[in-house]
């Protein structure tokens, strides 16, 4: 038993997550400062600015959060794209056309999800598939299935979930406009649900046996099946994780969109694959942390914002300083992992 708990422990390399993630907030302020200071008279130091980073990528964090814990088992899952694309399309067509309930959409998008998971983990944990080879199956089945559903957008015209698109969450501070007069910032619950969703990763991660199990398998799968751990149902209970945190996330992607069409979320995952690697996420697993994964997520969203803020740049430049950062990363990690060999 003392084996057992010796191997639920994180990997020794944690260390060096904790150093990515210190460059990675860093890379965030100063990113965010900088626009600050450029383009202050185009309003980026408000705090609306700020806040609209949550606001739009809520989706995404959520996402990034299944991904995240699906990377730390040396795994992927290029699928989550097309995941929330299915789900945003089948809810949009269900609540237009079938009469289904906003609440029903949620079950609906929590299904989708769990689905997803559920087959996935099971293909690439018991059968042992390589997970790109199934992710990328699932990345097509979801896509097309997708069009299968409709080849036309569906605008989403529910009441209530309209009500919960638009519900404003008025902040305590804000900024003042050229008269003078107080504009309070504000959220969505969307935001407030992506936050609460990382912090309940971060915990289920760091302090509980899975998540100490999660680090074990993705830093040596053989050595943590030899020292007792269940590698295959922990692998397929984060598939099941990511899936059901996917298939969320398409909901409040979906809220932010409000409808459904084919070519939808086209490229998401590969924003949270980015996100997770840039917030010190390894690929080759073991090492990785929800927090460093959002703050992941809000360099990039910083990025699309100092660009659309800019005016004249193309916004295919959001993907080439994004690609040019992950590369950064991937080699910043590749430097600290040949730095502990030597050690």
């Amino acid at each position: 038993m003392k084996a057992t708990g010796k191997a639920l422990k994180p990997k020794k390399n944690m260390t060096g997550s904790g150093f990515l993630l210190i460059i990675t907030i860093a890379l965030f302020v100063v990113m965010y400062v900088a626009g600050m200071i450029v383009f202050g008279d185009k309003g980026f130091a408000k705090p609306q600015m700020f806040f609209n980073l949550f606001v739009s990528n809520a989706g995404l964090i959520v996402i990034a959060m299944g991904e995240t814990i699906i990377m730390i088992t040396a795994g992927i899952d290029i699928s989550v794209g097309s995941v929330t694309a299915l789900v945003c399309m089948v809810i949009a067509n269900q609540m237009e056309n079938h009469g289904a309930s906003a609440y029903t959409a949620v079950a609906i998008s929590l299904a989708i999800g769990l689905a997803y998971g559920l087959i996935q983990g099971i293909l690439v944990s018991y059968f042992e598939i390589q997970p790109f080879i199934v992710t990328l199956a699932g990345m097509f089945f979801g896509r097309g299935m997708t069009a299968v559903v409709s080849t036309d957008m569906i605008s989403i015209t529910n009441e209530t979930f309209l009500s919960w698109a638009q519900f404003q969450i008025p902040l305590p501070i804000g900024s003042t406009n050229r008269h003078g007069a107080f504009i309070p910032a504000y959220i969505y619950p969307t935001v407030i649900i992506a936050v609460v969703i990382v912090i309940l990763v971060a915990v289920l991660m760091k302090f509980t046996k899975f998540g100490r199990s999660v680090y074990a398998i993705g830093g040596n799968a053989q050595s943590a099946l030899m020292m007792g751990l269940n590698v295959k149902r922990t692998k397929l209970k984060a598939y099941v994780l990511g899936g059901l945190l996917s298939g969320f996330g398409g909901f409040l992607f979906c809220l932010n969109s409000c409808a459904g069409f084919v070519e939808q979320a086209k490229g998401l995952e590969m924003d949270a694959i980015s996100a997770a690697v840039i917030g010190g996420t390894l690929l080759s697993g073991g090492v990785g942390t929800p927090i460093g994964t959002l703050f992941g997520v809000l360099i990039k969203g910083t990025i699309t914002s100092l660009i659309t803020t800019q005016g004249t740049l193309s916004s295919w430049w959001v993907r080439i300083v994004l690609s040019a950062l992950l590369c950064f990363f991937i080699v910043l990690q590749s430097i600290l992992g040949k730095v502990k060999e030597k050690k």
